[in-house]
C-alpha cells in the first residue's frame, strides 16, 4: 500500500485525518499504473464542474453538478489488449471521504462516462455517489457513442464491453485512490441498471472481489435473448396491418387495470404482482371497422406477442419473457416505430452476423437464438453460478420495476430463482434480496412510486448486516409526496392492512403472496 513508503510519523497523521491526502491531484498524472495512461489529473471547486462537450453542441448541466463537492478528477485511458481504448474518470473528494468507493453503470451499449443518473428518482451516477462522500468511477467501456457498430471486426472491443472495462476500471480506480489518500477503500459497492445491471452480475460472476456490495437495477440479461426479442417484436410490430397507434395505449392500459388493479384486494391504479393477472386482448378486437376503442385482429396478436413469453416452438425453451401487463403506456420503446429497437438490430447487424447491410426483415427469433448464444459464449451473458460471490460474503441486491417498458421484470426474476438453485436457496437475507416495484417504469419512472435508495439499504446490509426487510418508495408531484410504498424482498408483496391511507407506507405490510 502506499502509505507504508511514508514516513512513521506522517503515516499516523493521515491516518489519523481522513482528509489529508499521499499526493497531491495534479500529481496522480504521472502515476504509473499497468496498462495505463492518465490524461487528467486536477482538483475541481465545488459546484464547478462541466461536463466535456459533445460533437451535438454544449452537453446539459444538471442541477447536481452544482451541488457537488470540491474533487480531484483523474481521466485516464486503459489499454489491457492491443485493440483496447478503454476511457475512465475516477472521481475523489477533496474533504469528506467516506472511505468507501462506488463504480457505476452504463446503459444501453454505453459509449460515454455516466457523470449523472438524471432523472428517474433512482441515484446512480458519478455525481450521485460523490456527494454521498464516495470516492467514484466510471467508464465508456472501451468505445464511444452509444452505437454496437464499433465491435464490427473488433472482438476484443466487445470483451471490454462485455466485462474487462468495468473490471479494469475498477482495478485502476482503487490505485488511484491508494495513491491519492494513502489508503485504500474500506469497502466497495457497484451501482447500475439496466446494462449496468447486467454489468454488476458480471462483476459478480467473474470478478468476485471487486465489490463488497452491488445493486443490480433491471439487468439486460441474456443479452443475446434480450436483443434476439427486441428485433422479434419489433419485426411484428413494423407490419403495416399489425402496428398498434399510440393513441390506443391508453385505451388498452385502463382495460388491463379494470382487469387487473383488484386482485391484490386495493383499487389503486397499481397492478401488484402481475404475474397474477391474466388477460386476453381478445376482449378488445373489434366488431366491426377498425376504431380508436377497439383493436384490429392484427393488432390483437400483436399485443399478444409483446406480453407473451417467447418460446421456441420444437424444444419448449423459453427465450425470452414478454412484457408484463400493466406495461402498455411504454410500448412505444419497443412496437412504436417503424422498424424494430437498435438494441436489437445493431446486436444482430454488428456483432451476431458482421454485416452492415443485413436486413431484420430476414430476421427468425428460433434459429437466431442459438448461434448468438455460441457466438456470444459468456462474453455478454451472465450466468447464475454466483457461488464464489456469496462465498467471499458479498451482498447483491436487486431490483426491476414491474412496469419496465423495455423488457419484463420476469427476466430478472427467472435469474434471481436460477442463482437460488446453483447457490441454494436457504437464507437468502445473507447474500442476495430482490425487490420488485409495481408501476415503476425501466430504471426509474412511471406512474408507481418510482423514487427510492438503494444505496442505503445496501450500505447497512454490508456494514450492519441489517438485510433490507422493506425499501421504502415515494411518488412525487411538483416536488411533494403523493403515495409512498414499501418495496417487498421478493417473493413477499406489499399487502394493505385494511386501515388509514392507501397513499402511505405504514398502512401496508410485507407479506408471503
Amino acid at each position: 500500500m502506499y502509505l507504508k513508503s511514508l514516513g512513521s510519523s506522517l503515516a499516523m497523521v493521515l491516518l489519523m485525518t481522513p482528509d489529508a491526502h499521499a499526493a497531491t491531484c495534479a500529481s496522480l498524472l504521472t502515476l504509473g499504473l499497468p496498462n495505463t495512461t492518465v490524461t487528467l489529473a486536477q482538483p475541481v471547486a465545488a459546484g464547478a464542474f462541466a461536463p466535456p462537450a459533445t460533437g451535438g453542441g454544449p452537453p446539459p448541466q444538471p442541477a447536481v453538478f452544482t451541488q457537488l463537492p470540491a474533487f480531484c478528477r483523474v481521466a485516464a485511458t486503459l489499454r489491457p489488449s492491443i485493440d483496447s481504448d478503454i476511457r475512465i474518470e475516477v472521481w475523489m473528494p477533496l474533504a469528506g471521504w467516506n472511505g468507501k468507493f462506488q463504480g457505476v453503470g452504463n446503459g444501453g451499449f454505453a459509449g460515454s462516462i455516466t457523470y449523472t443518473s438524471g432523472s428517474g428518482g433512482i441515484e446512480r451516477g458519478m455525481a450521485e455517489a460523490l456527494k454521498r462522500g464516495y470516492a467514484t468511477a466510471s467508464t465508456d467501456t472501451g468505445h464511444v457513442g452509444g452505437t454496437a457498430a464499433p465491435f464490427l471486426d473488433h472482438p476484443e472491443r466487445l470483451v471490454d464491453f462485455g466485462y474487462r472495462a468495468v473490471h479494469e476500471m475498477t482495478v485502476a480506480a482503487k490505485a488511484m485512490i491508494d495513491a491519492f489518500y494513502g489508503t485504500g477503500p474500506r469497502l466497495s459497492y457497484w451501482n447500475g441498471c439496466s446494462t449496468g445491471g447486467r454489468q454488476g452480475l458480471m462483476e459478480a460472476q467473474r470478478f468476485p472481489s471487486d465489490y463488497d456490495g452491488i445493486i443490480a437495477g433491471a439487468p439486460a440479461n441474456p443479452q443475446t435473448r434480450l436483443s434476439a426479442w427486441n428485433v422479434h417484436v419489433g419485426k411484428m410490430a413494423a407490419r403495416p396491418m399489425h402496428a398498434i397507434p399510440p393513441s390506443k395505449y391508453p385505451m388498452i392500459h385502463r382495460a388491463v387495470l379494470n382487469a387487473c388493479d383488484g386482485r391484490d384486494g386495493l383499487q389503486d391504479g397499481l397492478i401488484g404482482d402481475p404475474a397474477a393477472c391474466r388477460f386476453d386482448f381478445a376482449a378488445l378486437e373489434c366488431k366491426g371497422a377498425d376504431a380508436p376503442s377497439c383493436l384490429t385482429p392484427a393488432q390483437v396478436e400483436t399485443a399478444r406477442t409483446v406480453t407473451t413469453p417467447a418460446v421456441h416452438s420444437q424444444t419448449g425453451e423459453l427465450i425470452f419473457p414478454g412484457l408484463a401487463l400493466g406495461t402498455e403506456l411504454g410500448w412505444a420503446t419497443k412496437i412504436g416505430g417503424p422498424e424494430p429497437s437498435p438494441l436489437g438490430t445493431e446486436f444482430f447487424k454488428y456483432i451476431v452476423y458482421k454485416d452492415p447491410s443485413w436486413n431484420w426483415r430476414t430476421f427468425d427469433l428460433e434459429s437466431a437464438v442459438a448461434p448468438a448464444d455460441r457466438l456470444d459464449n459468456g462474453t455478454l451473458n451472465v450466468t447464475a453460478d454466483l457461488r464464489a460471490y456469496r462465498q467471499r460474503g458479498g451482498k447483491l441486491l436487486l431490483y426491476h420495476g414491474w412496469r419496465d417498458q423495455n423488457f419484463s421484470a420476469q427476466s430478472t426474476i427467472n435469474y434471481y430463482k436460477s442463482a437460488l438453485e446453483t447457490v441454494g436457496a436457504a437464507r437468502t437475507e445473507e447474500w442476495v434480496q430482490l425487490f420488485l416495484a409495481p408501476g415503476v417504469g425501466h430504471c426509474g419512472g412511471g406512474e408507481g412510486p418510482n423514487a427510492f435508495d438503494p444505496v442505503t439499504a445496501l450500505e447497512q446490509w454490508v456494514e450492519q448486516g441489517k438485510a433490507p426487510g422493506q425499501i421504502i418508495a415515494t411518488r412525487r408531484v411538483d416536488g411533494k409526496v403523493t403515495r409512498s410504498r414499501p418495496l417487498c424482498p421478493y417473493p413477499q408483496v406489499a399487502k394493505y392492512r385494511g386501515r388509514g391511507s392507501i397513499d402511505e407506507a405504514a398502512s401496508f405490510a410485507c407479506v408471503a403472496p
